[in-house]
């Protein structure tokens, strides 16, 4: 496979107000700290945590909804945060990354119909605006989701979720994407529906040949579309590895934990339970590992020295003193 994505040491900071009496400086929120990953193309890599852990902020970060703080994206080999501001919503880099986000409803303009919502990226990345072929690229994707012609002329309060949801995937694959990230897709639609537009994703992932990040905190959908999957804790990578790998044989207390929650598992995981509240992400003590207060095995070490995060088998990472 060939290097699409990587991500180096990226960072973001939220200030929420006020200083810090220790280093009279801004406080801050720490919502991506420090974060490393690589996608493959043709991969499809899940990123999993707790909400709040910093996924979704991790997410827009990469398509440049939000800016960084520090760190590179590098996206065929083009440092993506090297493309200004105002430039990056027409660049060829920004056709080839598209997302599709968690709430189907308010992710679609309410005054554009169907076809316009679609149409869109169309105009303004394609270049495509004669009546003709903008009627029949339209047309082509909506059969591509499974969506009936007869809903283009549609606004989205005239549509169910499932309707919603595909809308939105065909808008992002409008362009032929390298890459698509999906924060969340299925999370608000009912259960019925989330397994057709998870299928929906898989087809379209083999037949478009995307490299996918999937954004979830459903763990069972990560094992079902996902290669490899990246586990998020306070900001930082605590885990990384091969799907199979890390279901299998999770290391780390907190992927530990997260897999000992899924319904139907059975409680045979050593230390799979975590007491306590999570540590502020309020200028977290670098030092200190972020799942000290939480963590069966921590002991003193861990609170004088964050693990980092170090490869214990050719494809597998993780960030705890006591993973082998």
């Amino acid at each position: 496979m060939t290097r699409l994505l990587e991500v180096s040491q990226l960072v973001k900071l939220f200030p929420i107000g006020g200083t810090s009496s220790a280093r009279r400086a801004p406080r801050q929120l720490h919502a991506v700290d420090n974060v490393s990953f690589n996608i493959d193309t043709g991969e499809s890599v899940g990123l999993v945590g707790e909400s709040g852990c910093g996924k979704s902020t991790l997410a827009r970060v990469i398509t440049r909804l939000i800016e960084p703080s520090g760190g590179d994206v590098i996206f065929q080999g083009r440092n993506l945060f090297t493309v200004p501001v105002k430039h990056f919503a027409t660049s060829a880099e920004r056709a080839k990354i598209q997302m599709v986000f968690q709430d189907p409803t308010d992710s679609l303009n309410p005054r554009f119909t169907v076809f316009d919502t679609i149409a869109e990226p169309l105009r303004l990345l394609a270049g495509i605006r004669d009546r003709d072929p903008l009627h029949a690229r339209v047309h082509a994707l909506a059969d591509q989701v499974g969506l009936a012609h007869e809903l283009t002329t549609r606004f989205p309060h005239q549509l169910s979720g499932g309707q919603k949801a595909r809308v939105g995937i065909a808008r992002a694959i409008a362009l032929h994407p390298k890459l698509l990230i999906l924060d969340e897709p299925t999370s608000a639609l009912d259960v019925s529906v989330q397994a057709v537009i998870l299928h929906l994703l898989a087809d379209l992932r083999e037949q478009l040949g995307m490299s996918y990040l999937f954004v979830s905190h459903d763990l069972n959908v990560v094992r079902l579309l996902c290669d490899r999957v990246i586990v998020m804790y306070l900001g930082k990578i605590v885990e990384s590895g091969p799907v199979a790998e890390i279901f299998r044989q999770p290391r780390h207390p907190y992927t530990q934990a997260l897999i000992a929650a899924i319904p139907g598992t059975a409680p045979d995981k050593k230390h799979s339970h975590l007491d306590g509240e999570p540590r502020s992400p309020i200028d977290p003590a670098p030092t200190v590992c972020r799942l000290v207060g939480r963590c069966p095995i921590a002991t003193d070490q861990c609170e004088h020295a964050a693990p980092a995060l170090r490869a214990i088998s050719a494809k597998h990472q993780v960030a705890c003193h006591y993973a082998t």
